[in-house]
């Protein structure tokens, strides 16, 4: 495991909470997928960072498999910061000015 920690901008936790929000509203077992696909992914990303390719603003995506979102994300020297998480096929690139 990486010895950096994950830290999220507010902005995308606030995200990924609003997705569990919207899934928990329709289906309690695709909200329970989600999250656990959510936390696999950050898990994926805290151990090898570098296996996804550069997504560029030198950030790397992680894509889930069963949902339409996206992990942003850039190594710091500190930590790994999650700067979005991005549903695939809408508002592309809107987080950019996160990483300044």
């Amino acid at each position: 495991m990486s010895a950096r920690p994950i830290v999220f901008h507010p902005e995308a936790a606030e995200e990924a909470e609003a997705a569990l929000t919207w899934y928990r509203q329709r289906s309690p077992k695709a909200a329970a997928g989600f999250l656990a696909e959510i936390e696999d992914a950050i898990e994926a990303i805290a151990a090898n960072p570098e296996r996804w390719p550069a997504f560029g603003y030198r950030t790397r995506r992680c894509l889930l498999r069963r949902f339409p979102f996206l992990i942003v994300y850039r190594e710091l020297p500190e930590a790994i910061q999650v700067l979005a998480v991005a549903h695939g096929r809408r508002r592309p690139g809107y987080w950019k000015q996160r990483g300044r």
